[in-house]
């Protein structure tokens, strides 16, 4: 069985959204078969959506892992659900978010999985804390991750201090 690396963007805005990412981290690691290797540090962002809602938390994780795409996925579905995710509307709030960003140079369009997140490189909350986490990073289409947090508006985007 070989090892993979997938990268998984963290959110959050409800009830105490910093301490669902920290547990969050904290669960990656026992993840069947996975690994975390790393962690970027929390960062505030606004909502993507609806403006009726808190702002976000949001950090990346890069995993190494013996499951398949599909696998993982399910397994942060699940992680989703232990912390009450309930999915009432597109962008609305949520308690954990898990977007499986990428995984090794897998280029995937599955019904229930599309890697690259096709959001990827138009969200200065995942590509901040993706480079902070991989700086040389090179998408599967070639283009290096930098280039698109080039052309990014982050003036939206807070790195959070480190709690004491």
């Amino acid at each position: 069985m070989s090892s993979h690396r997938a990268w998984v963007g963290l959110g959050s805005n409800l009830d105490d959204p910093r301490r669902h990412i920290e547990q969050a981290f904290e669960e990656l690691d026992r993840l069947p078969l996975t690994r975390r290797l790393s962690a970027s540090r929390c960062y505030a962002s606004r909502p993507l959506g609806p403006q009726d809602q808190p702002d976000f938390i949001n950090a990346v994780a890069l995993l190494e892992t013996r499951l398949s795409p599909l696998a993982l996925l399910d397994q942060l579905q699940a992680l989703e659900q232990r912390h009450r995710r309930i999915r009432a509307r597109r962008w609305g709030p949520r308690t954990l978010d898990l977007d499986l960003l990428l995984f090794d140079d897998s280029v995937l369009a599955l019904p229930r999985l599309v890697v690259p997140h096709p959001e990827l490189t138009h969200r200065a909350f995942v590509v901040v804390p993706l480079l902070e986490v991989a700086p040389a990073l090179t998408l599967p289409d070639g283009r290096r991750l930098a280039a698109a947090a080039d052309i990014l508006e982050t003036d939206g985007l807070r790195p959070l201090l480190p709690r004491a």
